[in-house]
């Protein structure tokens, strides 16, 4: 959300909170901030919101102003709309799963069910996760096409919120050359200003394997 505070332009600070290596559960001090240690989370004033597409909402609602959100009542609003939803709607369950069960291979486990849960993930992974990610991938790329941003040829706060499993795909999803628009769009994003300050201000993130 640095990136979006940042483009807005907005004053803020950066608390940061480690989870647990192994777990990754939330540690006490996140859980007191939002009853489930969700992250990313704000606080403004008496408000405390979390999941991003809320906070994206709340942020572009409060203090955009009218920038980075179309128009009501235009074909571009309700693409926003769409894809500031699909963002965690569709894109990011199978990543996550990816995630859960790439894991479950590295898991250390008594040396006769090494090869059963290294067989179930797989197959899981090659049956279900991996398609479902290609194909969002597939639809993806090709809505890029119809124009410059996902919304429309302005950019949005929805690309903010469709980066992150954009991200997440190219670090453990499969995004590669294949999709040249999607490689394109990380690439605009890394270059805007805006972007640039939130890695100053936030330091470089590296996304879980």
């Amino acid at each position: 959300m640095l990136w979006l505070l940042e483009e807005l332009g907005l004053e803020y600070e950066v608390k940061r909170y480690q989870r647990d290596a192994k777990t990754m559960l939330a540690p006490p001090e996140l859980r007191q901030v939002h009853p489930l240690g969700k992250s990313p989370v704000i606080s403004d004033g008496e408000q405390t919101i979390a999941e991003s597409g809320a906070i994206v909402e709340y942020l572009v609602g409060k203090y955009g102003s009218g920038r980075l959100v179309p128009a009501p009542g235009t074909p571009e609003r309700l693409r926003y709309t769409y894809w500031l939803h699909f963002a965690e709607g569709t894109a990011m369950p199978p990543l996550v799963m990816k995630l859960v069960f790439d894991r479950m291979e590295k898991t250390p486990m008594p040396f006769f069910a090494r090869p059963i849960a290294r067989s179930i993930a797989a197959r899981v992974k090659s049956s279900f996760i991996q398609p479902n990610i290609d194909r969002n991938l597939d639809f993806t790329e090709a809505e890029l096409g119809k124009s410059d941003w996902f919304a429309g040829n302005d950019f949005t706060a929805a690309d903010i919120q469709m980066s992150f499993p954009l991200e997440a795909a190219a670090v453990r999803g499969g995004l590669d050359s294949h999709h040249p628009r999607l490689i394109a769009f990380l690439e605009r994003i890394h270059a805007r200003p805006a972007y640039q300050r939130a890695l100053e201000q936030g330091g470089k993130y590296a996304l879980l394997r």
